[in-house]
Protein backbone atom coordinates (compact mmCIF):
# COMPACT_ATOMS: atom_id res chain seq x y z
CA UNK A 1 0.00 0.00 0.00
CA UNK A 2 1.01 3.47 -0.19
CA UNK A 3 1.02 5.37 2.97
CA UNK A 4 1.03 9.05 3.87
CA UNK A 5 2.62 10.52 7.30
CA UNK A 6 2.08 14.07 8.05
CA UNK A 7 4.48 14.47 10.82
CA UNK A 8 6.58 11.45 9.70
CA UNK A 9 9.98 13.06 10.96
CA UNK A 10 8.31 13.19 14.54
CA UNK A 11 8.91 11.05 17.72
CA UNK A 12 6.14 9.02 16.74
CA UNK A 13 6.14 9.52 13.26
CA UNK A 14 9.04 8.00 12.28
CA UNK A 15 8.48 5.05 14.77
CA UNK A 16 5.65 4.49 12.65
CA UNK A 17 7.41 5.19 9.23
CA UNK A 18 9.81 2.14 10.14
CA UNK A 19 7.20 -0.35 10.86
CA UNK A 20 5.54 0.16 7.50
CA UNK A 21 8.36 0.53 5.18
CA UNK A 22 9.45 -2.94 7.11
CA UNK A 23 5.66 -4.40 6.25
CA UNK A 24 6.68 -3.48 2.72
CA UNK A 25 4.62 -0.48 2.29
CA UNK A 26 5.30 2.61 0.17
CA UNK A 27 5.81 5.45 2.86
CA UNK A 28 5.92 9.09 1.83
CA UNK A 29 6.36 11.31 4.84
CA UNK A 30 5.38 15.46 5.07
CA UNK A 31 7.29 17.19 7.46
CA UNK A 32 8.09 20.57 8.06
CA UNK A 33 10.54 19.87 10.90
CA UNK A 34 9.68 22.93 13.27
CA UNK A 35 9.07 19.88 16.00
CA UNK A 36 10.21 17.15 13.78
CA UNK A 37 13.97 16.01 12.94
CA UNK A 38 15.54 14.96 10.15
CA UNK A 39 17.93 12.68 12.05
CA UNK A 40 14.54 10.65 13.05
CA UNK A 41 14.07 9.67 9.53
CA UNK A 42 17.74 9.77 8.31
CA UNK A 43 18.81 6.18 7.95
CA UNK A 44 15.29 5.77 5.82
CA UNK A 45 16.89 8.23 3.05
CA UNK A 46 17.57 6.08 0.02
CA UNK A 47 15.32 3.25 0.63
CA UNK A 48 12.77 2.62 -2.65
CA UNK A 49 9.48 3.03 -0.72
CA UNK A 50 10.40 6.28 1.53
CA UNK A 51 10.32 9.72 0.46
CA UNK A 52 10.36 13.01 2.50
CA UNK A 53 8.98 15.98 1.57
CA UNK A 54 10.07 18.74 3.37
CA UNK A 55 6.97 20.68 4.13
CA UNK A 56 3.59 21.83 5.78
CA UNK A 57 0.35 20.79 5.65
CA UNK A 58 -1.16 23.99 5.10
CA UNK A 59 -0.18 23.80 1.09
CA UNK A 60 -3.14 22.76 0.21
CA UNK A 61 -2.03 22.36 -3.55
CA UNK A 62 0.74 19.51 -2.13
CA UNK A 63 -1.58 18.17 0.29
CA UNK A 64 -3.90 17.27 -2.28
CA UNK A 65 -1.63 15.48 -4.67
CA UNK A 66 -0.30 13.33 -2.09
CA UNK A 67 -3.43 12.19 -0.40
CA UNK A 68 -5.09 11.46 -3.77
CA UNK A 69 -2.04 9.40 -4.18
CA UNK A 70 -2.34 7.26 -1.45
CA UNK A 71 -4.21 4.85 0.49
CA UNK A 72 -3.82 5.49 4.37
CA UNK A 73 -2.79 8.63 5.86
CA UNK A 74 -1.97 8.63 9.70
CA UNK A 75 -2.09 12.26 10.58
CA UNK A 76 0.41 12.61 12.74
CA UNK A 77 1.60 16.09 12.72
CA UNK A 78 0.67 18.30 15.95
CA UNK A 79 2.16 21.36 18.07
CA UNK A 80 3.49 19.32 20.83
CA UNK A 81 4.26 19.11 24.54
CA UNK A 82 3.42 21.60 27.57
CA UNK A 83 6.26 23.93 27.18
CA UNK A 84 5.26 24.94 23.31
CA UNK A 85 1.72 25.17 24.40
CA UNK A 86 2.59 27.85 26.77
CA UNK A 87 4.74 29.79 24.69
CA UNK A 88 2.95 29.84 21.67
CA UNK A 89 -0.53 29.17 22.11
CA UNK A 90 -1.35 30.66 18.47
CA UNK A 91 0.62 28.13 16.95
CA UNK A 92 -0.69 25.76 18.86
CA UNK A 93 -4.35 26.29 18.08
CA UNK A 94 -3.65 27.21 14.43
CA UNK A 95 -1.27 24.12 13.62
CA UNK A 96 -3.78 21.85 15.08
CA UNK A 97 -7.14 22.40 13.68
CA UNK A 98 -5.89 24.19 10.67
CA UNK A 99 -3.75 21.00 9.65
CA UNK A 100 -6.74 18.53 10.87
CA UNK A 101 -8.80 20.08 8.61
CA UNK A 102 -6.72 20.13 5.82
CA UNK A 103 -6.53 16.75 5.85
CA UNK A 104 -9.78 15.26 6.62
CA UNK A 105 -11.10 17.66 3.56
CA UNK A 106 -9.08 15.73 1.52
CA UNK A 107 -9.14 12.65 2.80
CA UNK A 108 -13.19 12.91 2.37
CA UNK A 109 -12.84 14.38 -0.86
CA UNK A 110 -11.31 11.24 -2.21
CA UNK A 111 -12.47 8.65 0.28
CA UNK A 112 -9.29 8.26 1.93
CA UNK A 113 -8.62 6.27 5.32
CA UNK A 114 -6.99 7.94 7.54
CA UNK A 115 -6.43 8.18 11.54
CA UNK A 116 -6.41 11.23 13.92
CA UNK A 117 -4.18 11.48 16.83
CA UNK A 118 -5.27 13.02 19.99
CA UNK A 119 -4.37 12.62 23.34
CA UNK A 120 -5.34 12.45 27.04
CA UNK A 121 -5.30 16.10 27.23
CA UNK A 122 -8.68 16.38 26.25
CA UNK A 123 -9.54 14.73 29.77
CA UNK A 124 -8.29 17.63 31.17
CA UNK A 125 -9.62 17.87 34.76
CA UNK A 126 -11.59 14.80 35.00
CA UNK A 127 -11.98 12.72 38.09
CA UNK A 128 -13.08 9.29 37.01
CA UNK A 129 -10.10 7.40 36.64
CA UNK A 130 -9.38 5.22 34.86
CA UNK A 131 -10.62 7.52 31.74
CA UNK A 132 -12.96 6.11 28.97
CA UNK A 133 -13.66 7.10 25.53
CA UNK A 134 -16.97 7.72 26.59
CA UNK A 135 -16.32 10.18 29.25
CA UNK A 136 -17.39 13.81 30.01
CA UNK A 137 -14.60 15.49 29.10
CA UNK A 138 -13.46 18.78 31.67
CA UNK A 139 -11.48 21.79 30.72
CA UNK A 140 -10.37 24.99 32.53
CA UNK A 141 -10.71 28.74 31.60
CA UNK A 142 -10.29 30.04 28.67
CA UNK A 143 -7.58 32.71 29.91
CA UNK A 144 -5.87 29.63 31.30
CA UNK A 145 -3.09 28.76 27.65
CA UNK A 146 -2.41 25.46 29.36
CA UNK A 147 -6.13 23.96 27.88
CA UNK A 148 -5.54 25.40 24.10
CA UNK A 149 -4.04 22.39 23.35
CA UNK A 150 -6.68 20.21 24.63
CA UNK A 151 -9.60 22.06 23.16
CA UNK A 152 -7.43 22.32 19.70
CA UNK A 153 -7.63 18.76 20.05
CA UNK A 154 -10.86 18.03 21.09
CA UNK A 155 -12.44 20.30 17.99
CA UNK A 156 -10.19 17.95 15.90
CA UNK A 157 -11.77 15.06 17.48
CA UNK A 158 -15.32 16.60 16.55
CA UNK A 159 -14.61 17.36 13.16
CA UNK A 160 -13.29 13.60 12.35
CA UNK A 161 -16.45 12.60 14.02
CA UNK A 162 -18.39 14.87 12.11
CA UNK A 163 -16.96 13.80 8.78
CA UNK A 164 -17.85 10.00 9.76
CA UNK A 165 -21.83 10.74 10.73
CA UNK A 166 -21.79 12.98 7.47
CA UNK A 167 -19.75 10.38 4.90
CA UNK A 168 -18.88 7.75 6.37
CA UNK A 169 -15.50 8.97 6.23
CA UNK A 170 -13.42 6.00 7.14
CA UNK A 171 -11.62 7.86 10.27
CA UNK A 172 -10.08 6.84 13.35
CA UNK A 173 -9.48 9.09 16.35
CA UNK A 174 -7.16 7.82 19.34
CA UNK A 175 -6.36 9.48 22.31
CA UNK A 176 -2.57 9.04 23.15
CA UNK A 177 -1.63 8.83 26.88
CA UNK A 178 2.09 10.01 27.82
CA UNK A 179 3.68 8.15 24.72
CA UNK A 180 7.66 7.60 25.25
CA UNK A 181 10.36 5.84 24.13
CA UNK A 182 14.27 6.51 21.61
CA UNK A 183 13.81 10.29 19.83
CA UNK A 184 11.59 11.84 21.96
CA UNK A 185 13.76 14.79 23.20
CA UNK A 186 12.97 17.06 25.78
CA UNK A 187 12.96 20.43 24.26
CA UNK A 188 8.96 20.86 24.95
CA UNK A 189 8.80 19.15 28.52
CA UNK A 190 8.64 16.06 27.63
CA UNK A 191 9.67 14.76 31.71
CA UNK A 192 10.89 11.18 31.00
CA UNK A 193 13.65 12.42 28.85
CA UNK A 194 14.61 15.43 30.67
CA UNK A 195 14.70 13.16 33.57
CA UNK A 196 16.88 10.46 32.20
CA UNK A 197 19.09 12.99 30.20
CA UNK A 198 19.31 14.96 33.76
CA UNK A 199 20.65 11.71 35.79
CA UNK A 200 22.96 10.87 33.40
CA UNK A 201 24.60 14.23 33.16
CA UNK A 202 24.52 13.82 37.04
CA UNK A 203 22.57 17.15 36.93
CA UNK A 204 19.43 17.99 38.95
CA UNK A 205 15.89 16.63 38.17
CA UNK A 206 13.29 19.13 38.14
CA UNK A 207 9.98 18.18 39.08
CA UNK A 208 7.27 20.47 39.25
CA UNK A 209 4.84 20.80 42.07
CA UNK A 210 5.38 18.23 45.17
CA UNK A 211 5.69 15.73 42.64
CA UNK A 212 2.67 13.73 43.87
CA UNK A 213 0.85 14.12 40.31
CA UNK A 214 0.82 10.90 38.40
CA UNK A 215 1.18 9.09 34.96
CA UNK A 216 0.94 6.74 32.76
CA UNK A 217 3.75 5.69 29.79
CA UNK A 218 3.51 3.90 27.15
CA UNK A 219 6.23 2.82 24.97
CA UNK A 220 6.35 3.68 21.08
CA UNK A 221 6.29 0.59 20.04
CA UNK A 222 3.71 -0.38 21.43
CA UNK A 223 1.72 2.59 20.45
CA UNK A 224 2.52 2.01 17.03
CA UNK A 225 1.58 -1.77 17.09
CA UNK A 226 -2.07 0.16 18.32
CA UNK A 227 -2.04 2.54 15.83
CA UNK A 228 -1.54 0.04 12.89
CA UNK A 229 -4.08 -1.77 14.29
CA UNK A 230 -7.02 0.21 14.25
CA UNK A 231 -6.62 2.32 11.23
CA UNK A 232 -7.14 -1.80 9.68
CA UNK A 233 -10.20 -2.61 11.23
CA UNK A 234 -13.80 -1.13 9.57
CA UNK A 235 -14.89 -1.57 13.82
CA UNK A 236 -12.64 1.22 14.38
CA UNK A 237 -14.20 3.67 12.11
CA UNK A 238 -15.84 6.77 13.67
CA UNK A 239 -14.43 5.79 17.04
CA UNK A 240 -12.60 7.29 19.99
CA UNK A 241 -10.02 5.20 21.29
CA UNK A 242 -7.72 5.55 24.32
CA UNK A 243 -3.81 3.95 23.34
CA UNK A 244 -1.11 4.08 25.57
CA UNK A 245 0.18 1.99 29.40
CA UNK A 246 -2.19 1.96 32.46
CA UNK A 247 0.79 1.44 34.70
CA UNK A 248 0.52 4.57 36.83
CA UNK A 249 3.45 6.08 38.55
CA UNK A 250 4.01 9.55 40.17
CA UNK A 251 6.49 11.94 38.99
CA UNK A 252 8.48 11.88 42.40
CA UNK A 253 8.57 7.91 42.16
CA UNK A 254 9.92 8.37 37.91
CA UNK A 255 12.35 11.23 39.30
CA UNK A 256 13.99 8.31 41.67
CA UNK A 257 13.69 5.32 39.42
CA UNK A 258 15.76 7.48 36.55
CA UNK A 259 17.82 8.01 39.06
CA UNK A 260 18.34 4.85 40.49
CA UNK A 261 18.47 2.51 36.96
CA UNK A 262 20.49 5.03 35.46
CA UNK A 263 23.60 4.74 38.22
CA UNK A 264 23.07 8.22 38.81
CA UNK A 265 24.16 10.48 42.26
CA UNK A 266 21.55 13.55 40.80
CA UNK A 267 19.52 15.21 43.44
CA UNK A 268 15.57 15.89 43.33
CA UNK A 269 14.66 19.70 42.95
CA UNK A 270 11.16 20.78 43.29
CA UNK A 271 10.10 24.02 41.61
CA UNK A 272 6.29 25.44 41.99
CA UNK A 273 4.63 25.08 38.71
CA UNK A 274 4.58 29.06 38.37
CA UNK A 275 8.43 29.06 38.10
CA UNK A 276 8.59 26.80 35.28
CA UNK A 277 5.31 27.96 33.15
CA UNK A 278 4.54 31.82 34.22
CA UNK A 279 1.15 31.98 36.22
CA UNK A 280 -1.82 30.60 36.61
CA UNK A 281 -0.70 27.11 35.52
CA UNK A 282 -2.72 24.51 36.26
CA UNK A 283 -2.47 20.54 35.66
CA UNK A 284 -4.59 17.44 36.45
CA UNK A 285 -3.49 15.21 39.64
CA UNK A 286 -4.23 11.69 37.98
CA UNK A 287 -4.14 10.14 33.99
CA UNK A 288 -4.54 6.79 33.43
CA UNK A 289 -6.06 5.53 30.83
CA UNK A 290 -8.97 2.43 30.67
CA UNK A 291 -7.44 0.49 27.70
CA UNK A 292 -10.59 -2.08 27.96
CA UNK A 293 -12.24 -0.27 24.11
CA UNK A 294 -8.64 -1.29 22.62
CA UNK A 295 -8.42 -4.68 23.80
CA UNK A 296 -11.77 -5.46 22.63
CA UNK A 297 -11.73 -4.19 18.90
CA UNK A 298 -7.92 -5.09 18.34
CA UNK A 299 -6.29 -6.89 20.64
CA UNK A 300 -4.32 -3.85 21.90
CA UNK A 301 -1.92 -5.00 25.11
CA UNK A 302 0.99 -2.66 26.18
CA UNK A 303 3.79 -5.69 26.89
CA UNK A 304 6.88 -2.77 27.57
CA UNK A 305 7.27 -1.78 31.23
CA UNK A 306 8.48 1.83 32.50
CA UNK A 307 11.63 0.08 33.04
CA UNK A 308 12.04 -0.82 29.09
CA UNK A 309 10.76 2.83 28.51
CA UNK A 310 13.95 3.93 30.56
CA UNK A 311 16.06 2.15 29.45
CA UNK A 312 15.33 2.35 26.04
CA UNK A 313 15.43 5.88 26.43
CA UNK A 314 18.94 6.29 28.47
CA UNK A 315 20.20 3.66 25.82
CA UNK A 316 19.87 6.58 23.22
CA UNK A 317 21.34 9.15 25.16
CA UNK A 318 24.70 7.25 26.06
CA UNK A 319 24.88 6.36 22.16
CA UNK A 320 24.21 10.14 21.18
CA UNK A 321 26.88 11.07 23.57
CA UNK A 322 29.75 8.63 22.46
CA UNK A 323 29.08 10.13 19.40
CA UNK A 324 29.28 13.57 20.40
CA UNK A 325 32.66 12.67 22.16
CA UNK A 326 33.79 10.67 18.88
CA UNK A 327 33.34 14.16 16.86
CA UNK A 328 34.81 16.34 19.59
Amino acid sequence: MKILITGGAGFVGSHLADKLIGQGHEITVIDDLSTGRYQNVEHLEGHENFRLIIDTVLNDKLMEELIRETDRVFHMASAVGVRLIMERPVKTIETIFRGTDVVLGFCSRYRKRVLVPSTSEVYGKGASVPFREEDDLLTGSTDKHRWAYACAKTLDEFLALAHWKETRLPVVVVRLFNTVGPRQTGQYGMVVPNFVKSAIKGEPLTVHGDGNQSRCFGHVLDIIEGLTAVIENPDCFGQVINLGNAEEVSIRSLAEKAIAMTGSDSEIRYIPYEEAYGEGFEDMQRRVPSLDKAKRLVGYQPTRTLEDIINDVADQFHREIKAEAAMA
